[in-house]
């Protein structure tokens, strides 16, 4: 009997392919489009897939905010010029909202029900039919705020309709010479503190610089959450031994107690989504992040 060839992922070509052609389809049939572009790996997919699709009737848009990880918005417009496809910006502060800014559960609500409307109005004035997002099918298997105010706005999601989960997405990228198939999962920098406490543009440009310096130290993900004068690393679980060089800890001490943090903590285990959801209450689970 005759194996069917799975990838590195574990999905046989045939259902890759049939995917593929299923997001074609659904693309073709908006007749145009509006791609909420961050340029991480499924947006970069989602807009190359757009630009094939649709060609000048599918435009890139980037929603510059202090939010963004430190390079996110640089590599976005740079990742767009790789795919070709037109490309636009705009300017979204979410701190002049008190209901994301005093930073309760559903603040993903209330940011993305701002930042999805300004892309509406952008796709309005250019004239296209829908604004389309990256979420993907495994994202669908969890509740966050967000989708909520997408839905209210009418935002598609073609990943998702098509059936593509995140590994099939890095698959796929890797097949069309992406250069986004291996780049690490990012999320937006308000998900590194604990609900309740207030978030300033100080305290994300923090949060950014530590990451950034973390990345720098050559780990392959990594997220610092912000608990006052505390910090705590997260890694992948089989990088912490890295992380626990003379070299390497003593130089991440030095950055972060510049930074402002009194203490520093690497939480044992690891790396993972969501950390800070833990003991919410099921009403009011946040992005994974």
């Amino acid at each position: 009997m005759a194996t069917m060839d799975t990838g590195p992922f574990g999905l046989d070509d045939d259902t890759l392919r049939r995917q593929e052609a299923q997001l074609d389809a659904i693309l073709a049939a908006m007749g145009s489009a509006l791609v909420a572009f961050s340029g991480g790996v499924d947006s970069t997919y989602l807009a190359w897939a757009a630009h094939r699709v649709l060609s000048a009737r599918a435009v890139a848009a980037t929603v510059l905010s202090p939010l963004n990880p430190p390079g996110e918005s640089a590599a976005a417009v740079e990742t767009a010029r790789h795919i070709g496809i037109r490309h636009e910006t705009s300017a979204f502060d979410p701190l002049g909202l008190d209901a994301f800014r005093t930073n309760p559960p559903d603040r993903c609500f209330h940011c993305k029900l701002e930042l999805m409307g300004q892309l509406r109005l952008l796709a309005r004035d250019l004239g296209l039919a829908v604004v389309v997002d990256g979420e993907n099918a495994d994202d669908a298997a969890d509740w966050r705020p967000g989708r909520r105010a997408t839905a209210e706005l009418g935002v598609r999601h073609p990943l998702v309709e098509a059936g593509l989960g995140k590994d099939a997405i890095r698959r796929l990228s890797r097949l069309a010479g992406l250069p986004t198939a291996d780049r690490p999962a990012l999320a937006c920098l308000a998900s590194r503190i604990p609900y309740g406490t207030p978030i300033t543009a100080d305290l994300l440009e923090r949060i950014g610089r530590g990451e950034a310096f973390l990345f720098a130290q050559g780990f392959s993900n990594c997220r610092l959450r912000h608990h006052g004068d505390t910090c705590r690393i997260e890694v992948p679980s089989d990088e912490l031994p890295l992380l626990l060089e003379r070299a390497r800890r003593t130089a991440v001490i030095i950055c972060l107690r510049a930074l402002g943090y009194t203490y520093i903590t690497l939480d044992l285990e690891g790396y993972r989504t969501g950390s800070l959801n833990t003991g919410l209450p099921d009403r009011f689970p946040e992005e994974t992040s």
